[in-house]
């Protein structure tokens, strides 16, 4: 099975836009990430996104690239305070390429918690608007395949 942790896209301070919406870079960002997965031929079943308009609007946009079988769904346990051992879980019973676009410090969490057993570990450095994508052997084991991050021209 193959994971893809998003960490959404940069958001606007919440005094300017009290729901967080993606600013204008953090909009730009994801779009060049979207369109190099695509280019990339990921295939994924769903993507499920906290519900938070930040992550809505990532999840959006990655949506119209990588088009998932299942669409786009909000779900609990992808706030950046939640528990990770729910998705966790929730993974064990997955067999399908699956998307989880949330926030830190939960999605540190949760790649920890699955590469390694301990939460706390802080194995993955996330960058807004990237993408990480585990892969779990037959025997449940976790490891990092690779990683996709926002690149700035200069």
């Amino acid at each position: 099975m193959l994971l893809y942790l998003v960490q959404h896209a940069e958001a606007k301070r919440e005094e300017e836009d009290p729901s967080r919406s993606l600013s204008e870079k953090g909009l730009q960002d994801i779009k060049r990430v979207a369109v190099y997965a695509e280019k990339l031929n990921i295939k994924i079943s769903q993507i499920f996104h906290s519900g938070k308009t930040r992550a809505l609007q990532t999840a959006e946009v990655l949506a119209d690239h990588l088009k998932p079988e299942k669409g786009i769904t909000q779900t609990d346990g992808l706030s950046p305070m939640d528990e990770p051992q729910i998705w966790a879980d929730r993974i064990l019973k997955m067999q399908d390429a699956t998307m989880l676009v949330g926030h830190l410090p939960h999605l540190a969490r949760l790649a920890s918690l699955l590469l390694c057993g301990d939460k706390n570990k802080g194995i993955v450095n996330f960058k807004m608007g990237g993408i990480v994508c585990l892969s779990r052997n037959e025997d449940g084991k976790w490891s990092v395949e690779w990683m996709i991050i926002p690149v700035y021209d200069s």
